[in-house]
């Protein structure tokens, strides 16, 4: 795959900074790689730093594929002196598995109670009303509220003062790289033509979907009429397919490229019918 093709289809797991939004973080990201397109999954506040994954050109419309579970490290603060171990109490009587959230007054979403699974949530440390936290839990939990929540459930008030996102999905702390790791990559290789450099930041949007969805590999002869947004014909497939849930989501290759996401049909000799064609 050459270095245009993949800037054009990939994904970057961005450090974000504190207090740009993650919509200002797509913006930098579009000019310093001169693309029309890009777009983050799972927004973060713009005090809240660390993993916001980029879907860049045509990445941008698998954004909807990619749900998955959250980590964070953070620190809250009580309004009143707490001891450790009523913390951790109230915690497990009330913060962890399926719990009940009302999105804060400034939320992207709709302002009603939801159900959120929480699957891990622990005490590192604690300096006086000041807590360090871990938090695993399911996308779209607001860790600002439900550190109000635990306040409000001991009676005594706290507010989330620090937050880093730590994982999203396949999207690691550790691998995450900055906007300036991003821009001197891209100047060297516009300089010296080695993409090296550049290939360590972009992550192709082949491999992020296989992480993420099940997938069938089509013959070569089928491209064409897939192309047209033709259903995906059982005969068409290079194997027989294992067992898939109905409507299931399924990436479509062709000798290693995306060729489409479809839902899964089975519907006589018709396999699948497409959903976001990528070619």
């Amino acid at each position: 795959m050459d270095i245009k093709t993949l800037i054009n289809g990939c994904f970057i797991n961005m450090d974000k900074p504190e207090e740009p939004t993650s919509h200002s973080v797509d913006e930098w990201v579009m000019k310093i790689l001169h693309v029309d397109k890009a777009g983050h999954f799972g927004t973060l506040d713009p005090m809240v730093t660390g993993v916001l994954p980029i879907a860049v050109g045509k990445a941008t419309r698998l954004l909807q594929y990619l749900v998955s579970g959250k980590e964070y490290v953070g620190t809250m603060h009580f309004h009143e002196e707490v001891d450790l171990k009523t913390v951790e109490k109230a915690i497990q009587e009330k913060f962890l598995g399926t719990i009940t959230q009302l999105p804060p007054v400034k939320s992207a979403v709709k302002r009603q109670e939801r159900e959120r699974d929480v699957y891990e949530f622990k005490i590192l440390e604690n300096s006086g009303k000041d807590y360090l936290f871990y938090v695993k839990c399911e996308a779209g939990t607001y860790i600002r509220k439900l550190c109000h929540d635990l306040g409000e459930y001991l009676k005594i008030g706290a507010h989330m003062t620090e937050l880093r996102r730590t994982k999203a999905g396949l999207f690691e702390e550790k691998d995450c790289i900055t906007l300036n790791d991003l821009s001197e990559a891209y100047e060297q290789y516009q300089k010296s033509k080695i993409p090296a450099k550049l290939l360590k930041c972009l992550i192709p949007m082949e491999k992020v979907v296989k992480e993420n969805i099940r997938s069938v590999e089509v013959k070569k002869e089928a491209l064409g009429k897939l192309k047209n947004g033709s259903p995906i014909f059982l005969a068409q497939l290079k194997k027989q397919p294992e067992e898939f849930e109905l409507n299931e989501p399924v990436a479509v290759f062709c000798n290693g490229q995306l060729i489409e996401i479809a839902r899964v049909v089975y519907d006589g000799s018709i396999f699948a019918k497409p959903e976001t064609v990528l070619i």
